[in-house]
């Protein structure tokens, strides 16, 4: 049974993690919430999407982020043409030692940029799905671990664009979260004019590997009260019954946002959960999951008023312990 959290662990995290965010604000200049739920997935051991029209600094978040792991990083530009082995790689013929060898694909690496990721048909976005649940990939029948820590990155272009696929339900669902990147504030807009053609600053490496798998291990720790996981569920549950919901959020959903929900607590500075952490990942965690009626499917705004209504509907009870 692991030992609770100490407030020194917390307050060190939170140290970190503000260095980083110092770190990427240096380069993306945006929306503050987008690198707040990056490290969200990064402390849940997560993978992000992030969805928006092109020309939304969406990969220069991506790459500034990654940049400050410290980890190894590699980057996939996803086109019609794009082959399995393309992402996971392949044996090879070593004419010399007359042996197959393996060249390894950019899959192996900590953190993999997949930038507009659905520009590639399904067949090829299968590769990529042992990779994200299990942590490994199976190449001509052999197995191979990924490294440790290994999140993907994913930005796509919205599906009523030209030469966009969508992505399959499975796929989808195996990301934590879904970032919806809108135009940005005239403010920020701009500030982003008056530092154009300035050499841009690059961000530092604020984490290690072994400084990633820490503030890991500390989320997981995070203490969730037996009425909360009820709670998550109920939100879950709600998205299942719903008349506009053909399929309903996944199992995976609630462990993913009971895991959010404590991420989304040691950026509050706490070691424990509250419903306010669940109700502020909601949206980003369930909404994306959700198969809507097709007269409703491609719509993003009704998916996060499903959850939004969950959140109304479903209350949060406190559970009564005897003495």
């Amino acid at each position: 049974m692991s030992h609770a959290l100490q407030p020194s662990e917390i307050d060190s995290v939170r140290e970190r993690l503000a260095e980083v965010r110092r770190q990427v604000t240096r380069v993306y200049i945006g929306d503050s919430l987008a690198v707040d739920l990056l490290l969200v997935a990064l402390l849940s051991r997560g993978h992000v999407l992030l969805e928006g029209v092109p020309g939304v600094a969406k990969t220069t978040l991506v790459k500034a982020f990654a940049t400050t792991l410290g980890c190894s990083v590699r980057r996939i530009q996803f086109t019609p043409d794009l082959l399995p082995a393309d992402i996971t790689g392949t044996y090879v013929l070593n004419p010399r030692e007359g042996t197959f060898q393996l060249r390894p694909g950019p899959i192996f690496a900590n953190v993999v940029l997949a930038d507009e990721i659905n520009r590639a048909p399904a067949k090829t976005q299968s590769a990529l799905l042992e990779a994200m649940q299990e942590r490994q990939v199976t190449i001509e029948g052999d197995r191979f671990e990924l490294p440790d820590p290994f999140f993907v990155l994913a930005t796509q272009n919205p599906v009523d664009l030209e030469g966009t696929y969508p992505l399959p339900e499975a796929q989808i669902d195996r990301f934590l979260v879904r970032l919806f990147m809108g135009y940005p504030s005239q403010r920020d807009e701009v500030s982003m004019l008056r530092t154009h053609g300035v050499v841009a600053p690059e961000p530092a490496v604020a984490l290690s590997p072994t400084d990633v798998l820490q503030v890991q291990s500390i989320a997981a720790r995070v203490h969730v009260e037996e009425d909360l996981f009820e709670y998550a569920v109920a939100l879950t549950s709600f998205t299942r019954t719903h008349p506009r919901v053909v399929l309903g959020a996944s199992p995976r959903a609630s462990l993913s946002l009971v895991r959010a929900a404590k991420s989304y607590a040691v950026l509050a500075g706490r070691a424990y959960v509250t419903p306010d952490d669940v109700r502020q990942v909601a949206v980003s965690v369930l909404a994306h999951r959700l198969i809507l009626v097709p007269e409703l499917e491609g719509d993003t705004r009704a998916r996060a008023s499903i959850i939004d209504e969950a959140l109304a509907k479903v209350g949060h009870r406190r559970a009564v312990r005897p003495v």
